[in-house]
């Protein structure tokens, strides 16, 4: 299930799959936050999704929350008023791979809304504070929360 890193991805973010995937997760699970504005180390997994245009896979570190339906992570962009490529991308496929340490698996995506949105939205910021001022930065556009179920291996 690993895909191959795309050369067109920042170092950084280049540097951490390969640690995350090297190391079966051991590695890269742990992120350290303070390089994007946070403090201190959170949890990270790969979500896979295919590309809307490409067609091809798209692996990238996210940040993430274990919730009831699964596994929770934020369509931030750091603030930006579009929603990042990767969230387009499982809005257009919504099956997706994940690897959380050394387990992988497939995974459907959905949009969490209303009351199940905001409980995650709060256990995100919990995890990652400054998802609170990226949401200030994106005006209207609410950031996606997305769920992640698994349905299968």
């Amino acid at each position: 299930m690993t895909e191959p890193i795309p050369a067109s991805l920042p170092d950084w973010i280049r540097d951490h799959l390969k640690r995350y995937i090297e190391s079966d997760g051991e590695d890269g699970h742990l992120w350290d936050a303070s390089l994007g504005g946070g403090s201190g180390m959170v949890p990270t997994l790969i979500l896979t999704t295919v590309g809307r245009k490409s067609g091809n896979p798209l692996p990238l570190p996210l940040i993430y929350g274990e919730v009831e339906a699964g596994h929770a992570v934020i369509a931030s962009k750091g603030g930006a008023p579009a929603h990042p490529a990767w969230y387009l991308n499982l809005a257009a496929n919504p099956d997706v791979k994940v690897q959380l340490k050394a387990d992988k698996f497939r995974a459907f995506a959905r949009v969490a809304e209303g009351a199940e949105r905001a409980r995650i939205w709060k256990q995100m910021a919990a995890i990652y504070p400054p998802y609170d001022d990226y949401q200030v930065r994106a005006g209207e556009r609410e950031i996606p929360v997305v769920v992640l179920e698994r349905s299968g291996d």
